[in-house]
């Protein structure tokens, strides 16, 4: 026979003792989304179409569907099929940036990449998360920057808050916590400074 008090009790009582997380406390005051629930909507149905879909449109189309939602976008995107973008109208991309196959750019506080920069495959930029002191999983969101010429290679996860500088390598599967001076290499679980990255050839 279960336990009364057993996880999963349609008839469980609230336990009053205790003191972990309660995720049904969870709030999302003071969160701006920036956009109406019917943009929102609009977004995902164009989202589904057109960047999660791994059918290859061109990237010019991307880029004037992304301006339409709000998207600040340089010259000749590169952007690959399967790309999740959460809101588009936080997010700034400059002059020839590249995005790889199926990357995720969770932009709940704003992401900027200058120009030149790029994504490999499946890179998430993860410019939101929940404070892990908080017992009602509170937001702790913050933007991402990625500075010009800079490099992130294929699995890499860059955390809220990160500024990453210029001409800069971020290595494969590697996680990005904290932020990277210009023209350096870093990889690793957590990220550690490889070297430096010397621009010497064409």
């Amino acid at each position: 026979m279960a336990n009364a008090n057993s996880a999963g009790s349609d008839n469980q009582a609230p336990d009053t003792e205790y003191r972990g997380v309660r995720n049904d406390l969870f709030s999302k005051a003071g969160f701006d989304r920036g956009r109406s629930k019917p943009v929102e909507v609009a977004w995902r149905m164009v989202s589904i179409l057109f960047f999660t879909s791994m059918v290859p449109w061109p990237s010019s189309i991307k880029r004037s569907l992304l301006m339409a939602f709000g998207a600040r976008v340089g010259q000749k995107p590169y952007i690959r099929p399967g790309v999740y973008i959460h809101f588009p109208w936080k997010l700034t991309i400059g002059d020839y940036v590249w995005i790889g196959d199926k990357c995720v750019l969770l932009n709940l506080e704003p992401i900027e990449m200058q120009d030149h920069s790029a994504l490999a495959h499946e890179v998430y930029l993860a410019a939101g998360s929940h404070n892990i002191r908080s017992r009602t999983m509170a937001y702790a969101n913050k933007p991402i920057l990625i500075k010009r010429g800079t490099w992130i290679a294929t699995r890499a996860m860059i955390g809220p808050g990160v500024v990453v500088g210029e001409n800069c390598v971020v290595g494969a599967a590697s996680l990005v916590l904290k932020a990277v001076p210009d023209n350096t290499i870093v990889g690793g679980n957590p990220a550690k400074v490889l070297g430096t990255r010397t621009l010497d050839q064409d």
